[in-house]
């Protein structure tokens, strides 16, 4: 759901990283090979769950807490490859027209997002159930894919000019609604954990805004910044959904907190402010209603605009950052995993305005003395059949897509002809088992 897209610079030391849906995980990966850490006591230790050398990746996905990677090297960028990782075997491969720019999973879908078009995957049985060809240029493959089944949306840009945002029902396999979010194209993207809103910055970098995945209506408006305009990088929601955290190519990393009780007591009391609220975040949003006729839209727009609850400030700007914010052992944390090969772990504050404290400081690129490799792993297993690979072993399969009609497509290449996945597959999508070396181990 949040990875950092183009080619890292090893020579520089640059790494990949990515959170998986549910923020239970961190995936790293270097010129050498990649590892899978557990965010479980991450105050403290990163635990490492697995580690394997391997071609340098350009992209990795894990779905939540399952023994199930999707992978593209940057040697084959055309070629996706889904994982069991427990078992060091390939499930499957699938081969593209163009370069694979993004990856996204949850428990029903997998998504592969090329520079002209998107294939749609049953992950139950890997087979292409719908392609959306023809989509406007998108050369940074931004799209977010909703972690919730129920609300299983895809989300990605529909105009090369302005900041359009395009909702699929990905389950029902027809378009929902499309958003004019912004007025210059999108430069990030991201759901929340129910699927029913879904946050957007554009290009400009100064307004995040937060919509209904549902019907389109903005439900709020964030201000990043007044000055300059940036690069925003990273969009994602906290587990709990209260919380919306942006990291830019600046060295601040801003976090909002999105009071949705401030908003339902306003409009359910008809406007009335109580005492309590009068300097708060309701008095604000009611005045702005106030002065909206008076003043010019561009004003009153400014004015109405949530400012960051907290943020915070890293030792150099440039770098390439993912950010999550999650629950661990009961405390809230904010996450952010570095492209130059750091992951921090920040305290959030109860109160506006106060400072994050910095935790802990892990190096992703160092061989942890505390982190656990899995041991004995059986690698010569291999799992039957997904999406026409042969069981016994992992075949190339060429997504040849349904042209936009939801049919499934047939592989061209590699035996076996569209085959169930094994119980092992099934197990690795469906059995989600938990975070840590202790359910990782041989």
């Amino acid at each position: 759901m949040m990875s950092l897209l183009g080619r890292p610079d090893v020579d520089a030391g640059e790494v990949f990283v990515n959170f998986n849906q549910n923020i239970t995980s961190l995936a790293v990966a270097t010129s050498g090979g990649y590892s899978l850490y557990s965010l479980g006591s991450v105050d403290s230790t990163l635990d490492k769950i697995y580690h394997t050398k391997s071609d340098e990746l350009f992209l990795i996905e894990r779905l939540f807490e399952s023994s199930l990677v999707a992978i593209v090297s940057q040697r084959a960028p055309r070629k996706l490859k889904v994982c069991h990782f427990k078992k060091q075997s390939e499930i499957c491969n699938y081969s593209y027209a163009n370069t694979i720019l993004a990856v996204k999973l949850n428990r029903e879908r997998l998504i592969v997002c090329l520079e002209e078009s998107l294939y749609i995957h049953n992950i139950q049985d890997m087979k292409v159930v719908h392609t959306i060809r023809d989509t406007p240029c998108n050369p940074q493959g931004l799209c977010a894919l909703s972690s919730s089944s129920e609300h299983c949306y895809l989300a990605y840009p529909g105009s090369v000019t302005s900041g359009e945002v395009q909702i699929f029902d990905a389950i029902n396999l027809h378009a929902k609604t499309m958003i004019p979010a912004h007025d210059t194209p999108l430069a990030a993207l991201a759901f929340s954990p129910s699927g029913t809103e879904i946050a957007t910055a554009s290009e400009r970098g100064t307004v995040i805004r937060v919509f209904s995945s549902q019907d389109g209506s903005r439900l709020f408006e964030l201000r990043r910044g007044l000055k300059r305009c940036v690069s925003i990088v990273s969009l994602s929601f906290s587990t709990c959904a209260e919380y919306l955290v942006s990291s830019s190519n600046t060295e601040t990393v801003h976090i909002f907190r999105l009071d949705r009780s401030a908003t339902e007591t306003a409009e359910g009391h008809g406007g009335k402010q109580t005492s309590d609220d009068w300097m708060g975040y309701s008095f604000f949003r009611f005045l702005s209603k106030t002065v909206t006729s008076y003043l010019p839209t561009q004003v009153t727009d400014v004015f109405s605009q949530g400012r960051a609850f907290a943020s915070v400030t890293l030792p150099e700007a440039g770098v390439r950052r993912m950010c999550a914010i999650t629950t661990i052992q009961k405390q809230l944390r904010l996450l952010i995993a570095s492209q130059d090969g750091y992951l921090y772990v920040y305290s959030i504050p109860t109160v506006e305005g106060a400072e994050c404290q910095l935790i802990k400081r892990h190096d992703l690129r160092l061989e942890d003395h505390y982190a656990m490799d899995i041991k004995g792993l059986n690698s010569g297993v291999s799992i039957g059949g997904a999406a026409g690979v042969p069981p016994g072993g992992a075949g190339a399969a060429v997504a040849g897509g349904s042209g936009g009609d939801g049919k499934s497509a047939t592989p061209v290449s590699g035996g076996g002809g569209g085959d169930k996945p094994g119980g092992s597959y099934a197990s690795a999508v469906k059995g989600d088992e938990p975070a840590g070396p202790s359910s990782s181990s041989a």
